[in-house]
């Protein structure tokens, strides 16, 4: 079950003028039920300080916020407010902090000002749409203090300001999650492979997950102990799930459904949120006959939330899962070729697929040979959707560090490879040529997750509350 997450909203105002301007306050608590609004949103549970127009009442929020554990603060301006009362509440509490700089309206109404004949009135007036002028304070004394922030700057009802903030929600809930969230890594990389080799302490470290180590022995253990019963079930939802093709023969459905049980099993025994993976084995032995009848059950696993990446591509396994928290998808791919009449490349992998962002059902076919790796057996046929799309990979920079690199583009129709692979189309801002170059200039390794629509908003955010980089190529 996910966790909920605990967002601290206060609105800083002054509390001098609450006796000098009559309504004021209430009209500027009015506009915090507003903001308040965009912030109550599925997932999340609102730790609500009110109107902070004092420091006493900023030590109150600083309180409430640590009692309750809040995973960011929000801080909305209702008009001028003093600096004093917003670094006592965020000072100590080590959370992403988002400053609403939203006024109430696109434009001060003018006309109604001027038409006050009372002076005391025009300046409360205008003072409900003050809010611009306490961003800057507030900026100069969070700089000053080491405190990472972030602005938003709008008006209420504006759009961009309600997107802004369902993306800030967005960013906290993945890396919330990712917290909770044991990957599994299984058996070892592809020999030689060496942009796909990776510290995964630092990993660690950056993204909170949890890597477990598993055993192919394990697995096929459990393997071992599936049931005709279970075994039935499996090729049922084959049937359901995929498009399985005339060419596949039914002993090599049996044997990939075999294995498929034994990874739902591996998941469920290891409490698995994702996994990457590798193995080769010895010509005849139990295990080759295992690793040859993976994909269809890793695909089946990535399509029900648990994203699994071959070639032991542990970086690219926390760029699938990200992308699944946010229900994007999160197909494993790699550069295929580049269509220079066309402007346009093409992505693709041998699994597994993500069915979420698939353009018809996914098909499941057999290959007579898997290249560059050992046997044969079943893999899948998918294009993706056309429409908006990202290309996320996460780096590892020997300078910067942990970097979270994307693209946004369009899938695209055209003429794709059928090889039993995901194969799809892409096209970019920039042209194939700069797209590519630049792309690899970034220092990925070749291979990332690909998601339908544009991302890139949230995926800035999530590397801010992380405290790491973007590279963002288009």
């Amino acid at each position: 079950m996910k966790e909920n997450l605990n967002i601290g909203l206060f609105g800083v105002g002054l509390d001098t003028y609450w006796p000098q301007f009559k309504g004021l306050k209430e009209r500027l608590e009015g506009y915090l039920n507003i903001v308040t609004g965009y912030v109550n949103q599925e997932g999340v549970n609102i730790v609500d300080a009110g109107l902070v127009d004092s420091v006493e009442k900023s030590w109150d929020a600083n309180k409430q916020f640590k009692k309750d554990k809040v995973d960011a603060v929000f801080v909305y301006i209702t008009t001028y407010a003093l600096s004093s009362t917003v670094l006592p509440v965020v000072n100590d509490l080590g959370v992403p902090v988002i400053v609403l700089n939203i006024q109430p309206t696109s434009k001060p109404d003018y006309a109604l000002i001027e038409s006050m004949p009372d002076r005391g009135d025009r300046t409360g007036e205008w003072l409900a749409g003050c809010q611009a002028c306490s961003a800057p304070e507030i900026a100069n004394v969070f700089n000053r203090s080491k405190i990472e922030y972030r602005l938003i700057t709008g008006y209420l009802g504006e759009q961009i300001v309600e997107q802004e903030i369902t993306e800030w929600i967005k960013a906290l809930k993945v890396q919330k999650e990712l917290k909770t969230t044991t990957v599994g890594l299984m058996g070892h990389y592809y020999d030689g492979m060496l942009d796909v080799y990776t510290d995964i302490t630092d990993l660690a470290q950056t993204f909170g997950v949890n890597f477990k180590m598993l055993e192919m022995c394990e697995l096929d253990a459990l393997r071992n102990s599936v049931t005709n019963n279970e075994l039935e079930k499996k090729i049922e939802q084959f049937y359901k799930e995929f498009e399985v093709t005339d060419e596949c023969e039914a002993d090599e459905i049996k044997r990939a459904s075999h294995t498929s049980v034994a990874l739902d099993k591996l998941v469920a025994t290891n409490n698995l949120g994702a996994m990457a993976y590798y193995y080769e084995g010895y010509d005849g032995n139990a295990y080759e006959n295992i690793v040859t009848s993976l994909i269809a059950g890793n695909s089946l696993l990535t399509a029900h939330g648990v994203p699994v990446a071959g070639e032991y591509e542990v970086k690219n396994i926390i760029a699938m899962k990200i992308m699944d928290l946010l229900d994007v998808g999160g197909s494993f791919s790699e550069p295929y070729a580049m269509d220079f009449d066309a402007d346009e490349v093409l992505w693709g992998h041998d699994g597994p697929a993500h069915f979420a962002i698939a353009k018809e059902k996914v098909k499941l076919v057999p290959l007579p040979i898997y290249h560059g790796k050992p046997g044969k057996g079943l893999s899948i046929q998918m294009t993706v959707q056309t429409g908006p799309a990202t290309l996320f990979s996460i780096v590892q920079d020997k300078q910067k560090g942990v970097v979270l690199q994307y693209a946004e583009g369009e899938s695209v129709e055209g003429e794709v490879f059928n090889i039993g692979n995901t194969n799809s189309r892409y096209k970019f801002p920039k042209s194939a040529r700069d797209f590519m170059s630049d792309w690899s200039y970034g220092g990925p390794s070749h291979h990332c997750a690909i998601g339908l629509s544009h991302i890139g908003g949230i995926l800035e955010k999530l590397a801010f509350v992380l405290g790491i980089e973007t590279n963002k190529i288009c």
